[in-house]
């Protein structure tokens, strides 16, 4: 019986044998192909558009300025509303926190100072004034950090999306996933694949 070095070395060995045969038969067909068959292949190959490096930096800059300049840069008009949306829902509940926060303050003062007319008297207490300040500073923060954080990303998608727009993505690459079930122990086999034609 076979141990597992020696079966190793036969795997390995065959590798060898068959990238060597391999090579021999790229040889043969390089060999074989005509000066019509070359002209027909360099005229297949597809002429791109120069790449702009400052492009990226262009459209961030362009976010950076005004929101959502840097989506029209690129052409990718759809994701206007989306950033828009999300720096108004943030600073609308910054400013819904702000303005709970500023009542809440001014009835705690107000009690401090010794009056019972604010509007909380008799259903919120002192103790409860404070917690209710403290929560709604903290979710106004939080709503000032969701906002820059959203101002960011957009500065960043437009940045990423410059870059992604310069590769060269052709019909010679494709990348699928794929299931299949695993007959041995029923059970499913998720991967991906990729396949480059040359």
């Amino acid at each position: 019986m076979l141990n597992k070095f020696s079966i190793a070395l036969l795997l390995i060995f065959g590798f060898v044998i068959t990238s060597f045969a391999q090579e021999d038969d790229e040889k043969e067909d390089k060999k074989a192909l005509t000066e019509t068959e070359k002209l027909n292949v360099e005229a297949k190959t597809v002429i791109s558009d120069p790449i702009d490096p400052l492009s990226p930096a262009r459209a961030a800059f362009y976010s950076a300025v005004l929101p959502g300049l840097g989506q029209a840069y690129n052409k990718k008009y759809w994701k206007i509303p989306i950033v828009y949306a999300g720096l108004g829902i943030g600073m609308y509940f910054y400013l819904d926190n702000d303005k709970e926060y500023n009542r809440y303050r001014d009835a705690y003062k107000r009690r401090l100072a010794g009056f019972e007319d604010d509007e909380f008297f008799g259903t919120v207490t002192d103790d409860g004034l404070r917690e209710a300040q403290k929560t709604l500073r903290r979710n106004k923060e939080i709503s000032l950090l969701v906002t820059i954080g959203i101002y960011a990303l957009n500065i960043i998608d437009a940045n990423v999306d410059a870059h992604l727009l310069q590769y060269n993505v052709d019909e010679n690459l494709s990348f699928k996933p794929h299931y299949k079930i695993n007959e041995f122990d029923n059970t499913g086999d998720l991967g991906l694949t990729v396949n480059f034609k040359f």
